[in-house]
């Protein structure tokens, strides 16, 4: 194999390592707290979060009217069970605010409004780290004995994370199956 057939060949491997990692990134997922109700004093906010798994590198995006309600990130399980947000970590009023997972762990919202927290308006999320098995995401102690059907919002990520599994799969015995090619060639 001359010189330029090898460097086209080692240039297509390159190229599909690149796409590998790219497909191998796509498993995060964009949680819309709340589903189609969104970040409202009527959401039933525990059903719903005991009804997604959320991992690092998720993020959640809470939609709302703005004026009306806003986000405060809470520091600790005794601020988020006493809505005590005097001394809330963050606190976001855009309507449609974005928060990134970034490590596991649990952490607590809930709406700056006064009297929403207190009416329900309020979120504790426990992040998983992204290598995780899809568990359910609650604790005992926050069960709800609701009668409503939560609404799954979250973007369906076990068949896309199959096939994005398949594909690098595909991808990596393909630039093996080269790369023996070319040694063999060499030889």
């Amino acid at each position: 194999m001359g010189g330029g057939a090898r460097g086209a060949v080692v240039v297509m491997v390159v190229v599909l390592l690149i796409l590998s990692e790219g497909t191998r990134g796509g498993n995060a997922t964009k949680h819309v707290v709340g589903g189609s109700q969104g970040w409202d004093v009527s959401t039933d906010l525990t059903s719903w979060a005991s009804s997604n798994t959320f991992k690092v590198g998720d993020q959640l995006e809470f939609k709302y009217t703005v004026g009306l309600h806003s986000v405060v990130e809470l520091g600790s399980e005794s601020a988020y069970k006493n809505c005590n947000i005097g001394n809330s970590v963050n606190s976001m009023n855009g309507g449609n605010d974005v928060v990134k997972l970034t490590k596991t762990g649990t952490r607590y919202f809930a709406c700056g409004t006064p009297g929403h927290c207190a009416q329900g308006m309020k979120l504790k999320i426990n992040t998983l780290s992204a290598s995780a098995s899809a568990a359910n995401n609650t604790d005992s102690s926050s069960s709800s004995s609701s009668s409503s059907t939560p609404t799954p919002t979250s973007t369906s990520t076990s068949s896309a994370s199959t096939l994005q599994s398949f594909a690098h799969l595909v991808l990596t015995m393909l630039s093996v199956s080269i790369t023996i090619s070319l040694l063999t060639v060499k030889s």
